[in-house]
């Protein structure tokens, strides 16, 4: 039953960040009453195998949507084939300020510059213990604001450690364009030495937990394709297990006549799909199958999905469309797999 185009109206019609908060809580009261099931996706099980990891179905839930693990089991009863929740940092921060959300219906986009506002990774933990979701759990680390650049990487070793144990993957973000400096992180010597840090501690932590937990890296659409193809090289270099193309876009070409185009924050939704699509191609071409890419960005439409898939990804994630299109986006997915 697709009850969203209803509430649609009601949602879009509130500021962006509280019809946000509200939409969660609601969620969250259906699956504790059992309505989720009505508006779930009615056949989710199209099962594939990615990083060693068995996938419901390939179509994820994108981090950002529930940064703090707080609606878990709410979004996994819609029919995510996984869920990918963050992006989380060692302390708790409070984000950049407000209004830091926008919505651009003429474009099916959204800009959003939150700044990893979030409750801090014990916090994120805590929940996971207590959630009763037995699917893929992806969790998305990044680094505090206020955190130096050259000190980044103890910042996503701390991530890795305190989640580890309860991640189906971790993913790291390294692409946000809201975190000051963020993005030099795929850069030259940087992206080297924290990769080489972040694998070393991998296999210790296999070790100490007896079970192997992938990694997966976060990259830019507004890359170009020496960067692209230098990334595709270190991450096979230092067997990293997946990467996900893309985060948000800071290119405005796509909506500049629209009033909110000089608003500072990554992009989303329709406009940066093109971008997003075109980084899954480099990278399939470059890492010829060695690796899985995870694709994200614009898929707002089954033509969408099927064209990442097409593009060389091995997996979806969706979060502008679902805002948009509500749980009946990924029946219609998971419809014409």
């Amino acid at each position: 039953m697709n009850l969203y185009p209803l509430l649609r109206p009601a949602l879009f019609a509130l500021d962006p960040e509280t019809a946000h908060v509200a939409t969660l809580k609601l969620l969250k009261m259906a699956e504790q009453t059992g309505l989720t099931k009505l508006v779930a996706a009615p056949n989710t099980d199209k099962p594939v195998t990615v990083m060693g990891l068995e996938f419901k179905n390939p179509v994820g839930l994108a981090a950002g949507l529930d940064k703090n693990g707080d609606y878990i089991d709410g979004l996994a009863g819609l029919g995510f084939g996984f869920v990918e929740i963050g992006t989380v940092t060692p302390r708790p921060q409070p984000g950049n300020p407000k209004p830091r959300l926008f919505r651009l219906p003429e474009h099916q986009a959204i800009i959003n510059r939150m700044g990893f506002n979030n409750l801090g990774v014990d916090h994120l933990v805590e929940q996971v213990k207590n959630c009763r979701y037995q699917g893929i759990l992806g969790i998305n680390i990044g680094k505090n604001f206020d955190t130096p650049i050259e000190n980044a990487t103890e910042d996503y070793l701390i991530g890795l450690r305190k989640s580890y144990a309860l991640a189906s993957y971790v993913s790291i973000n390294i692409s946000s364009p809201n975190t000051k400096n963020l993005r030099q992180l795929q850069q030259g010597d940087e992206i080297k030495n924290l990769l080489s840090a972040l694998k070393q501690e991998q296999l210790v932590l296999e070790k100490q937990h007896g079970k192997y937990v992938p990694l997966a890296v976060k990259i830019a659409p507004d890359l170009n394709d020496e960067e692209i193809s230098h990334i595709a090289g270190l991450l096979l270099e230092f067997a990293i297990d997946a990467v996900i193309a893309t985060n948000t876009t800071i290119e405005r070409e796509m909506i500049k006549n629209h009033p909110l185009a000089n608003e500072a924050g990554g992009l989303s939704g329709a406009p940066v799909k093109e971008k997003s699509t075109y980084v899954v191609k480099k990278l399939a071409e470059v890492l010829n199958g060695k690796l899985p890419i995870i694709a994200a960005g614009g898929i707002l439409s089954v033509t969408d999905a099927q064209e990442k898939l097409a593009a060389g990804a091995s997996l979806v994630q969706i979060y502008s469309g679902f805002i948009y299109k509500g749980p009946q986006l990924i029946a219609d997915i998971l419809e014409s797999l």
